[in-house]
């Protein structure tokens, strides 16, 4: 038995070595991650409410241009105006002024700017205004969706549908720590979204039989002392 329980302390030792650190990334950003509610980790807490009102189908007929069928609408809050975002079959997108009926101009820098300064509650000044198309969006949005990032002082990212003026995403600082946690978390340090590949699922199995092992010397340890002592 002492032959064994020495054996099991040496794989044990080995396995410590190589699930170390896999176990402290995991660890120490699972702490982080916890610390916070994960509705300040949105930024919930920094957007200012918006109105958001489905139209019932037979009331957006209105809306119809000729030979176009319209699939869907919805009346968003854009900086003080109230807008509808309608759908037209075949995937157009048109925007209306609430109060009159009239068809909006495209989203651009100032319409996004606007919007972003009147959802964040924060009183920090915006420094930059900047366009990414669906196929380049920044890392750090997560969609790939036209937008306008809108970034303020204290490093908030505030991203706006660069066809409907609705809001993407609210990124703060915080956000994107937690979101480099996550990806330590996970060990995927590139997309910060696969759950499930051989690293990751080696070293968590590595962790197991580890944890597994030190439970097992735990009896195989109390055997060897009352042999000792008899």
């Amino acid at each position: 038995m002492a032959i064994k329980h020495r054996n099991f302390m040496k794989w044990h030792i080995w396995l410590g070595w190589l699930i170390g650190v896999p176990l402290i990334l995991w660890t120490a950003s699972g702490l982080f991650m916890v610390a916070r509610p994960i509705e300040e980790v949105r930024g919930n807490h920094l957007r200012a409410e918006q109105q958001q009102v489905a139209m019932p189908f037979e009331n957006i007929v209105m809306f119809a241009d000729k030979g176009d069928a319209v699939t869907g609408a919805r009346l968003i809050a854009q900086g003080s105006d109230m807008v509808w975002v309608v759908n037209y079959e075949g995937g157009q997108i048109a925007r209306y002024d609430a109060a009159t009926g009239r068809p909006i101009a495209r989203v651009n820098k100032e319409t996004a700017q606007t919007a972003a300064e009147a959802l964040y509650l924060p009183e920090e000044p915006v420094q930059s205004v900047r366009y990414f198309a669906a196929n380049a969006s920044p890392s750090d949005l997560r969609r790939e969706k036209a937008s306008w990032q809108v970034h303020f002082a204290d490093g908030t990212n505030i991203y706006i549908d660069a066809l409907t003026g609705e809001t993407l995403a609210v990124r703060t600082q915080f956000w994107r720590a937690f979101d480099f946690m996550w990806g330590l978390h996970i060990m995927d340090l590139q997309t910060h979204e696969d759950t499930s590949h051989p690293i990751l699922i080696g070293s968590a199995a590595l962790a197991l039989f580890g944890s597994i092992l030190g439970f097992i010397m735990l009896f195989t340890r109390r055997k060897k002392r009352r042999r000792a002592a008899a």
